[in-house]
């Protein structure tokens, strides 16, 4: 089944943000245009070349999409692509730089003039205006702007994810408003144009950190695997080196690990540890009495109990 198999998709894109919002429609069955720049095409193709000579980032996020070559910048190639969207476009997304898609009439008010139902999609680091606009906005940049890097990593030393979370983020934005879009389309016959920031979709993403430190209060430490405000959650070792990955998530939860799990039923109506902001508080504490625990145990033996009890782990 592939619900998209009647949507054309022009996308000028690089790097991320915008392949990884039109590879999930072309995955959908759109048929995807992506145009590349003469001689290097797009710069990710350069990153790497592990995948049979072709980059890791590349192939992931331009699967199952057809390329065309065009200088944008060259008069004769802006009539071609001009065409190609009055012609077939349902959809046309660009991360291009700051301003340079309406200078080359990409614009949405520029393409609904010739195709009333067209939806354009821009994609920006900062957005289209603010203090910011014309920055670079790096994968690494956006991730400590919205402030992602200060609740990750240890006390000591902070750390980015992995994963470009920050293209990802605003990829399934665009994602899911392109989506939204047609869906209105096949209401109204009208197109969209949708507006969509790295920043502004990472912060939503950092939405529980901003509410723990509303109005002034701490913000969640920065505490490597476990989770910074609920305990306990994170990893803890087995008596044979292995390392266990549990979380706690309710009341139920803890008695139960308190009486199947560490078999140490009192536990669950101790005072220090009666709420998960009691426990979180006295994670120190906690902490040694669950690896004095688990220190006769090896890691299958602790899963095994964990299972028993309906724990959560890996």
């Amino acid at each position: 089944m592939q619900p998209l198999k009647d949507i054309t998709v022009v996308t000028l894109e690089h790097a991320i943000a915008a392949p990884f919002a039109t590879r999930q429609l072309a995955d959908l069955g759109a048929r995807v245009i992506k145009i590349e720049r003469p001689g290097v095409g797009d710069f990710v193709r350069g990153y790497d070349e592990r995948v049979r000579g072709l980059a890791s980032h590349f192939v992931w996020t331009n699967r199952s999409k057809e390329s065309l070559t065009l200088d944008v910048k060259d008069p004769e190639a802006q009539k071609i692509l001009l065409r190609l969207i009055a012609e077939e476009a349902d959809v046309v997304v660009q991360n291009l730089a700051p301003g340079a898609a309406a200078r080359l009439g990409l614009s949405y008010e520029a393409l609904c003039k010739v195709r009333p139902n067209i939806i354009v999609c821009d994609i920006s680091g900062y957005g289209a205006d603010g203090p910011y606009r014309d920055k670079k906005a790096y994968d690494l940049l956006i991730q400590s702007e919205a402030g992602f890097v200060s609740v990750t990593g240890t006390p000591d030393t902070p750390s980015k994810a992995g994963p470009s979370i920050a293209d990802i983020s605003a990829g399934m934005y665009a994602y899911t408003n392109i989506l939204a879009a047609l869906m209105q389309r096949q209401q109204t016959g009208q197109g969209q144009h949708i507006d969509v920031s790295m920043l502004e979709s990472l912060t939503e993403w950092m939405g529980y950190p901003l509410y723990y430190a509303f109005d002034g209060a701490a913000p969640p430490p920065r505490s490597g695997a476990s989770h910074a405000t609920i305990y306990p959650y994170g990893p803890f070792p087995a008596g044979d080196g292995k390392t266990v990955m549990l979380g706690l998530q309710n009341e139920r939860e803890w008695k139960g690990f308190c009486e199947q799990v560490l078999l140490q039923p009192a536990l669950a109506a101790d005072e220090r540890f009666t709420s998960n902001s009691k426990r979180s508080a006295a994670r120190a504490e906690l902490s040694e009495l669950i690896v004095q625990a688990f220190s006769t145990l090896t890691a299958a033996q602790v899963v095994k109990r964990l299972e028993q009890a309906s724990i959560a782990n890996a």
